[in-house]
């Protein structure tokens, strides 16, 4: 059976709500063969990471940047993960109020210094997240596991 962990941190109601969706799409049922680990960022520990077959991560953007707890799970895994999960597909989402772009770039340099390979947009949210903006985060849990299928 194939792993997805998904890595967040979801220190707001907004964040909650995509962080919600996300493993709503992931858990779809229609989705056969994958399992869906949940670990909060400051949590997750490199045999985390190693014991996955794929990823999705999730972060408000602070500062134009992505959380401190998201960059510790990396900070913490970085070298021990970096042979061994390249190729692995990822996606992600962000929740920030404004200047999300340095969040994107942060996010961006870290996957491809892994070798991961980005299985589909990521998701970036300012404000509450409307209908679509949920819709959005659904898509991504599933398109991600969906991957990970036999």
């Amino acid at each position: 059976m194939a792993r997805l962990l998904i890595v967040h941190h979801t220190p707001s109601p907004h964040c909650q709500e995509m962080f919600e969706a996300v493993l709503a799409g992931a858990t779809d049922p229609e989705i056969e063969g994958v399992e869906v680990l949940r670990r909060p960022a400051l949590t997750c520990s490199p045999a985390d990471f190693l014991a996955a077959d794929g990823y999705l991560l999730g972060s408000p953007v602070n500062l134009g940047y992505l959380s401190g707890a998201l960059k510790h799970a990396f900070d913490c895994a970085y070298y021990q993960i970096l042979d061994s999960t390249r190729g692995s597909p990822f996606g992600a989402w962000l929740h920030g109020n404004e200047g999300t772009e340095g969040a994107v770039r942060a996010l961006t340099a870290i996957t491809t210094g892994l070798g991961w390979e980005q299985a589909s947009d990521t998701v970036v949210v300012s404000g509450k997240p409307g209908k679509a903006e949920v819709e959005a985060c659904w898509n991504l849990g599933a398109t991600v596991a969906a991957t990970l299928m036999g």
